[in-house]
């Protein structure tokens, strides 16, 4: 600093040393549109290696998230020996001798919507004589089920299958 080489600045308590640059040469307008060109061309290539470097890690992302070699082919075993599995069930469901007949489907179809009209039908009457007589009843109805004895569907979970 006492050579005028370094310059010194004191603020409070601390002092700050740096170069003096009346003692470097000044740059030229050209050297500096040189300096400035040189920069730039500098930041477009970083920008285009910053690009490129996100486009790998991203394809190295996929890569490392998708399935190695033998993971594949240990795949491809298992849904073959699952499509194997499915196509033998297949083949015995085929040639299966005990086959329904639509007649015999039909039938079938039309004793179940007769039974569930037939419940409905004697649900509708038993609630209807036991409304009737809980009317006059002096209890709850629930006490009067536990006296007389009466299960409903509900106790046990009884539903009736939607219509057909």
């Amino acid at each position: 600093a006492q050579q005028g080489r370094v310059r010194e600045k004191v603020y409070g308590k601390q002092k700050i040393y740096f170069a003096d640059q009346e003692q470097l040469p000044a740059a030229s307008d050209a050297e500096l549109r040189g300096l400035d060109g040189e920069i730039a061309a500098l930041s477009t290539k970083v920008q285009v290696l910053q690009q490129s470097c996100r486009q790998m890690e991203a394809e190295l992302k996929d890569l490392n998230n998708s399935m190695t070699t033998p993971e594949m082919a240990r795949e491809i075993k298992e849904l073959r020996k699952d499509c194997a599995g499915y196509a033998e069930k297949l083949e015995r469901i085929k040639s299966a001798t005990n086959h329904v007949t639509p007649e015999e489907k039909e039938k079938v179809c039309n004793e179940q919507k007769l039974y569930c009209k037939e419940w409905r039908r004697r649900k509708r009457m038993a609630t209807e004589l036991l409304e009737a007589i809980l009317e006059g009843y002096p209890k709850s109805k629930k006490q009067f089920f536990e006296e007389v004895g009466i299960e409903t569907d509900e106790e046990h979970n009884a539903t009736l299958p939607a219509a057909v």
